[in-house]
């Protein structure tokens, strides 16, 4: 994969976890988001595409930004989402956004853009 194609995933996947910052600003909380319809249903599409791309960047990409957790357990959440294994918990998207996004921000920003 190019560097240049594997930028333009970063980024997205940094545009997204903007996103989500910001449907979650907008209703003063995660859990406020999560109680929300279109909330709710933006943050999960959100959370979904982020596994989406991630699982599409290279291992050797993956493995220099040390994400090899992030990215399995993004693919793995956006499989739930997608597939609504016994339904969303919600719990999990949860700390997922307060604890998850954050360190995987800090790791893709590394990425040269």
């Amino acid at each position: 994969m190019s560097d240049r194609k594997i930028a333009a995933k970063v980024s997205f996947v940094l545009e997204m976890i903007e996103k989500i910052e910001l449907i979650v600003a907008r209703h003063k909380g995660v859990v406020n988001a999560l109680e929300d319809t279109e909330g709710q249903l933006a943050l999960l599409m959100a959370v979904s595409q982020i596994g989406e791309t991630l699982n599409k960047i290279d291992q050797d990409t993956i493995c220099t930004l040390d994400l090899e957790v992030e990215q399995k357990g993004a693919y793995e959440t956006r499989n739930f989402i997608v597939h609504d294994y016994d339904g969303v918990d919600l719990y999990l998207i949860e700390k997922v956004i307060e604890h998850y996004l954050p360190q995987m921000k800090t790791k893709l920003q590394r990425y040269p853009r």
